[in-house]
Order: structure tokens, then sequence, then C-alpha cells
């Protein structure tokens, strides 16, 4: 009897352990946040009066994609004319998300924790006695915008310091987003990638990267979540 319940216990902890790992799944833990992936064209709002808002206006370019290690997935963007960052990394810690952001020329991110509430992922970290955080809204699949908010010390409300717009390059504003399913992260596909004569689609060049790498563990996984029930 005392095997018996021993085996069975063992196969539990072997069941919840696979169902963590599932759960924990970098690429899943991420894909709510796929709409950010590709090109966009930026245009900032300064905060302040409408001559403080024309001087400091800027625009900038992101390119948002997906990056993989082993088993480890991150979404990173670099911006190019940014005012205030050249690079963004999100990925997942515990149940929500870690945000690291360089600033122009800087060698080393600032770090922000943050978590997804709907459609609004807020980050946010310590300065000093006060605090910093960084709101993404992402209003639709070609469209999002992301805001630098400050408290500082002694006060218990953020002051939003600069909004900027973006908008997905080459896409009009009312197209719906449907067509085919990336081979890779399961997002929207844009662009195609050939393995053994048969056509698959990509979202982005990081995860085109990793399906030339690796085109049989990505199909294996991709025609496997086909077959599970909705």
């Amino acid at each position: 009897m005392k095997p018996t319940i021993l085996t069975a216990l063992t196969l539990l902890c072997f069941v919840w352990a696979a169902g963590a790992a599932e759960k924990k799944s970098d690429r899943a833990a991420l894909k709510p946040l796929h709409d950010l992936i590709g090109e966009w064209k930026c245009t900032s709002t300064p905060m302040g009066s409408g001559a403080a808002r024309e001087k400091s206006f800027w625009q900038e370019k992101a390119f948002w994609k997906w990056q993989f290690k082993g088993e480890t997935a991150w979404l990173r963007a670099d911006v190019k004319k940014g005012r205030y960052y050249s690079k963004f990394e999100v990925r997942p810690a515990g149940e929500g998300y870690e945000l690291k952001a360089w600033a122009e020329d800087a060698t080393e991110p600032v770090v922000f924790l943050g978590a997804l509430d709907k459609k609004r992922l807020t980050f946010e970290r310590p300065v000093g006695k006060g605090a910093e955080r960084l709101v993404f809204s992402l209003l639709h699949f070609n469209r999002y915008l992301y805001s630098r908010e400050e408290r500082p010390e002694g006060h218990t409300a953020f002051t939003k310091k600069f909004q900027v717009g973006s908008t997905k390059q080459g896409v009009p504003f009312a197209i719906v987003a449907k067509g085919p399913e990336c081979v890779v992260s399961g997002g929207l596909g844009t662009s195609v990638v050939t393995h053994k004569g048969k056509q698959y689609y990509v979202c982005c060049s990081g995860c085109r990267d990793a399906f030339i790498a690796n085109p049989e563990k990505y199909i294996k996984e991709f025609e496997a979540s086909k077959k599970k029930p909705d």
C-alpha cells in the first residue's frame, strides 16, 4: 500500500510541476503584449504650456520584436531618435513583468516592475523616497500610448511628464487585425518562412531567426497547439 501511495504522490508532483512549468512559459506570459510587435511611428506630447510643448516636441521610431534564448523569451524595442530612451526590454516576472529601459547613451538600464490590467501596462520603480513609472496603454493592435510619470517625495499623486502616441507603420488605423498565425509566437503573422517546401508565417525578425535556428521545434509546437481543443 505504501509504495502505491508514494507512487501516486510522485505522479501528482510531476503533474503539478508540468502544469506550473506550462503556466510560467515566457511565450505564454508575454502573448497578451504581442500587439506591440512591429515598427511604430511615434509622436510626443510634452506636458506644460503651448510654448513649452512646441519647444520640446519630438518624433521617434520604435521597433518591437520577440527575442529567444533556449526556453527564455522576452520582448525588445529599439528606439530611434528617442528623447529619453533608446531601448526597452520586457520579461515575465512572477505574476507580472519586468521592464528594462535604457536612456540614450546609457550602458546600464533602469529597472521597473509592473503588471497588466486589461489593456494598461503600468511599470514603477522607486526613486529616492519618490517614484517613477512608465505606463503603456494598448489601445488597438496598431495604436498604443506610453507616458512617463513622476511622484516626488512627500506626494501621493503622479504627475505626467510626457506622452508618446505610437501608430504602427504602414497599417491603416481602421483595419481589423486578422490573418495567419506566427508559427513561433502565435501572434499575427506578417512574413513567410519556408521549411522542407512548406510555408509558415512569422511576425518579426526575432521569430524568423528563432524559426531558422530550430524549425522542427517550433513546427512541432505549432501543430500540437492546433490539435488542442479551444
